[in-house]
């Protein structure tokens, strides 16, 4: 039998027990087991964490941005230093094998590295004589309180890479909501950004349900909120904390296309489609479900594509061997079942079927075998609606302008990403597509974290996206003073005496 291991939140550095009667379990994926639960807070937690945050933020916003920058390396050097322990945990609870789950932490690293340059793109401008006699300097300051709700599918990334590193350099503290599917990484990263030097309440950590979540979008004491899940819920945020008056970045839902080109490299082409399209078992919003191709070299790729799709291999996350691992629950399994049913009675046709794939030994596991469709038109729910599944439509086009019409009528709009030779048709793709993040050549499209996450259309809710300098002025709010310089002349007064008297009074 495997012991359940019970999780704790955290408020003020202090993991604590929770009062709660409901407690959430935490799965493992590859065999079905629960291995965790953690626990629903209560109202009265929730609120402990946002009182932390309160009290913690004129202390820690105060401190130089150098010393709260030392907190971000010395976190970097710890995360580095655990970095196989934190994949595995990612991999066990998550289901993405170890090689994507070692992607999703050095993630982490990656945005630690750029956070500790937030203090230059903090730094404001300023204008001497602006006008006659008075200069003008702006500066950035930090805001407050922030809200963090992670999704499931990168546990590290998401959390200790958009949301926290930015944040807290900048001055601000923050209640980080876990997704309760996956804590256990999120819980060990606090643990170590603790150990690097962390005050206590500059970041808290809890799991709780919508319930309770609910109250802290019109919270008086949050001042911003950074969510990453589903449009429904990320609209609902972003329209309820804006009412509240709250900035808001909502990084919502995707089904990105590729377009490939007659004159594109087929077997290499395929071979990154493949990785972009089953990646973590399809789960993460840059993966790309659709592909667009030219008819004329269709029936070609299509047979790539299955090829390629079949020389995956399936099994359990945590083995150095897996290429496609389980999908992150049983109700995540099932969705994707019934949207491959619905696929097949719209009248795709389906080329490879993974809804029977069984992994022996691992009977228990959550796992989904490459799929794919073909002949996809476009009112098809399978070629327009995310699946977040390992799951592929091909959409055939006569041309590159038909085919970029059908990319841009989709809502979603995160990435894009055409296959070609040509220079010509790359130029007028990066310049024509909807979205927000462009490929030439690239599958996955995801710039480092120098450059915003910029997911465009129902993609996003928001003024300014996570990471990049979008990510610090998100975190930070600006404030100008300007400053009238008197001549000696001008007030009346003698420079000297005026010295003299100041002297005087001060002693």
């Amino acid at each position: 039998m495997i012991e359940v291991k019970r999780l704790k939140y955290c408020v003020n550095n202090q993991w604590l027990e929770s009062d709660t009667d409901k407690y959430m379990a935490v799965m493992n994926p590859s065999t079905g087991q629960q291995i965790a639960e953690t626990p629903c807070c209560t109202r009265e937690e929730v609120e402990a964490a946002v009182q932390a945050a309160k009290a913690a933020f004129p202390d820690w916003s105060q401190k130089p941005a150098a010393i709260r920058t030392q907190v971000i390396f010395t976190f970097r050097d710890l995360v580095n230093q655990h970095f196989e322990e934190l994949s595995l945990i990612l991999a066990t609870e998550m289901g993405k094998n170890l090689n994507e789950a070692r992607g999703d932490v050095h993630k982490v690293v990656e945005a630690c590295e750029v956070a500790v340059g937030a203090p230059l793109e903090m730094q404001g401008h300023s204008t001497m004589e602006v006008t006659r006699g008075h200069d003008t300097v702006l500066y950035r300051e930090s805001v407050g309180v922030f809200l963090g709700i992670a999704p499931y599918n990168f546990p590290a990334m998401i959390p200790f890479g958009w949301f926290i590193p930015l944040c807290i350099t900048a001055g601000n503290t923050i209640v980080l909501k876990a997704a309760s599917l996956v804590p256990q990484t999120s819980m060990r990263l606090l643990e170590l950004l603790i150990e690097a030097g962390l005050p206590e309440g500059v970041v808290n950590l809890i799991t709780c349900s919508r319930n309770e979540l609910t109250d802290l979008l019109s919270h008086p004491d949050i001042r911003g909120i950074s969510f990453v899940g589903s449009t429904s819920v990320g609209l609902k945020i972003y329209q309820t904390g804006a009412a509240a008056g709250k900035r808001v970045q909502a990084l919502t839902e995707a089904k990105n296309h590729a377009l490939v080109l007659r004159d594109a490299p087929l077997e290499w082409s395929a071979r990154r489609i493949i990785n972009s399209a089953f990646g973590c078992a399809g789960q993460r919003c840059m993966a790309l479900p659709v592909v667009v191709v030219e008819e004329c070299i269709a029936d070609r790729f299509v047979a790539l594509l299955k090829q390629f799709a079949q020389e995956l291999r399936i099994g359990p996350a945590y083995e150095e061997s897996t290429d496609l691992g389980p999908l992150v629950s049983a109700g995540q399994k099932q969705f994707v079942i019934d949207m491959i049913n619905k696929g097949v009675a719209e009248g795709a046709q389906l080329v490879l079927d993974g809804r029977e794939c069984v992994v022996p030994g691992y009977e228990g596991g959550y796992f989904v075998g490459p799929t794919i469709f073909d002949h996809v038109e476009p009112d098809m729910v399978v070629g327009d609606q995310e699946i977040f599944g390992p799951v592929v439509s091909i959409k055939r086009v006569r041309d590159f302008e038909e085919g970029l019409a059908i990319m841009n009528a989709n809502e979603f709009a995160n990435g894009s990403s055409i296959f070609t030779r040509s220079g010509y048709y790359s130029r007028e793709f990066a310049r024509r597509t909807h979205g927000g993040m462009v490929g030439i050549n690239v599958g996955i499209p995801v710039p480092l974290a120098f450059y915003p996450f910029s997911g465009h259309k129902n993609s996003f809710f928001g003024d300014l996206h996570c990471l990049g300098r979008d990510g610090v002025r998100f975190y930070t709010q600006v404030k100008t003073v300007t400053t009238k310089w008197v001549s000696p002349e001008e007030s009346g007064e003698d420079r000297v005496s005026t010295w003299e008297g100041t002297i005087n009074r001060e002693l």
